[in-house]
């Protein structure tokens, strides 16, 4: 279930956000923001248990930067939340990843997720940041606006 709008956590991801954008001021190199996003993103944000990138490529989705546990090296699909994301052409937010059907499980300690589309300029999905907690539904509408304003820091 998606909730209200909060304050609180809408005022962390501004300040995030911020944050980005003036490290990414002297970079502009695709993965490394990627690898800077994860980082900032799980030291900043507790209850995020894993938090990285899968890059489209060749039609699988290939781990790119994360933090966390190990994670599945390729999403061959057309199953999970990641590849739900990049066939809807917008951001998935899971509750309980156990009642998604076709749920991709990489580590058994993921609860809830979120699943945001990563477009280049020309508006095609490159990648997908990926975000799951060991809580069941942590994810809300706030972390959606949120990542979404993020991602597009890639290439801005």
């Amino acid at each position: 279930m998606i909730s209200e709008t909060n304050p609180k956590l809408a005022a962390r991801y501004t300040r995030i956000e911020k944050q980005l954008a003036e490290l990414f001021i002297k970079n502009e190199d695709p993965i490394a923001r990627m690898a800077t996003i994860c980082a900032l993103l799980h030291h900043k944000m507790p209850s995020f248990f894993w938090t990285g990138f899968y890059r489209l490529d060749n039609s699988q989705l290939v781990v790119g930067p994360y933090q966390g546990p190990l994670a599945c090296a390729i999403l061959p699909g057309p199953e999970g939340v990641c590849w739900a994301a990049v066939k809807n052409h917008e951001c998935q937010i899971v509750a309980d990843v156990n009642a998604f059907e076709g749920h991709v499980s990489c580590d058994e300690r993921s609860k809830s997720e979120i699943v945001v589309p990563v477009k280049e300029p020309a508006g095609n999905i490159i990648a997908v940041l990926d975000v799951d907690s060991d809580q069941l539904d942590n994810f809300s509408e706030t972390d959606r606006l949120g990542l979404e304003k993020i991602v597009a820091l890639i290439y801005s």
